[in-house]
């Protein structure tokens, strides 16, 4: 007997709701987005014919057939939106950061936890393809015993901007932070401590658009670099180990992509054609390069698994404690680059 599909709202049709959650939600077998809480409703209705255009969250709330909300608005708006729909018994996906405090998204678990019901959140970066690459590298010791790790997310945009991303708190530490961080834990772990340098570089800025930021991990050190001002910006990953090196250049295709109108299953969709470099010394004293091979990206595995953890036949793909310890690390950074000092992210996130 086939199942009814879950019956999926969209909260927010700026960047994140339109060229991701949109698009995935579209093309994952069982599910359906049925309506969008927005005040774009031109714009949705020209782009997503018979979805349902909604002015406030609380009609979806209070909609039974309505199982899954998405909340892909603006941070401060992550946590009440969340623990509302968590109220009215419907599964939550929230879009990074989980929330904007530590806080606020220990309070979302607990309410999840009350409720019974699914909650996630869109850390959509573990599917990139360059990362799934690195992490069969790893796991498959073709680095050796990893030394260093280092993970860039950098741009250029000299001007200041007048998104409501430019002026949140926290900055780019807050905005892509956490995509870096949930891709150093998912590799290394909870790191021991954390030391961070956040500045506002360009002139008039009102939040930090340079991060660089170092974790600990025994011996091992994670560096995570952020800034808008670099002019050459495609450096991605330098992966140093004692048995070989790994240098990646550009980014993941799929945000891209899907801003160019493609849509996940296009060919070509989540391939990314800028191999990696392995180089290694050889037992003839030479060094040895060669390229990698990307394994394809898949942002659609995240809301493939969220169908089936709903249905109870697979895990939540991101469970809440593991969005807590990313959340954990990002206020460990902001604590030292208030302090000037190495932090220990807290370890009972619960």
């Amino acid at each position: 007997m086939a199942t009814a599909p879950v019956r999926v709202a969209l909260v927010g049709y700026g960047l994140a709701g339109r060229e991701f959650h949109a698009p995935l939600i579209g093309a994952t077998q069982g599910l359906a987005l049925t309506a969008v809480v927005s005040s774009q409703a031109d714009r949705i209705a020209a782009e997503l014919p018979g979805v349902a255009i909604l002015a406030d969250l609380a009609v979806a709330l209070a909609d039974p057939s309505i199982d899954l909300v998405v909340i892909a608005s603006p941070d401060q708006f992550h946590a009440p939106q969340a623990l509302a729909a968590l109220a009215a018994g419907k599964h939550v996906v929230i879009d990074k950061p989980f929330a904007p405090t530590l806080g606020e998204a220990q309070a979302v678990t607990a309410q999840a936890e009350r409720s019974g019901k699914v909650l996630t959140i869109f850390h959509n970066r573990r599917w990139d393809a360059d990362f799934l690459t690195l992490k069969r590298l790893i796991e498959a010791r073709e680095l050796g015993e990893i030394r260093q790790f280092e993970s860039h997310f950098d741009r250029y945009r000299p001007e200041v901007g007048e998104r409501w991303k430019d002026r949140r708190a926290g900055g780019v530490w807050q905005d892509l932070g956490p995509h870096l961080i949930d891709q150093a834990i998912r590799l290394f772990g909870l790191p021991d401590a954390v030391f961070a340098d956040l500045a506002i570089q360009k002139p008039g800025g009102a939040s930090s658009d340079y991060a660089h930021v170092v974790l600990r991990h025994g011996t091992m050190r994670t560096i995570l670099h952020i800034t808008q001002s670099a002019h050459a910006h495609d450096l991605r990953f330098v992966v140093h180990g004692t048995a070989g090196s790994y240098l990646k250049h550009g980014i993941d295709p799929q945000e891209d992509q899907s801003k160019a109108g493609m849509l996940p299953g296009d060919p070509g969709w989540a391939i990314d054609l800028r191999d990696g470099i392995l180089t290694r010394y050889g037992a003839d004293g030479d060094v040895h390069s060669a390229p990698v091979p990307n394994l394809p990206g898949d942002y659609l595995a995240f809301y493939r698994e969220l169908h089936a953890a709903i249905g109870g036949c697979r895990p939540n793909p991101v469970p809440p404690g593991q969005a807590l310890e990313v959340m954990a690390v990002l206020a460990a950074g902001s604590e030292s680059a208030r302090t000037g000092s190495w932090v220990v992210p807290a370890t009972d996130t619960n």
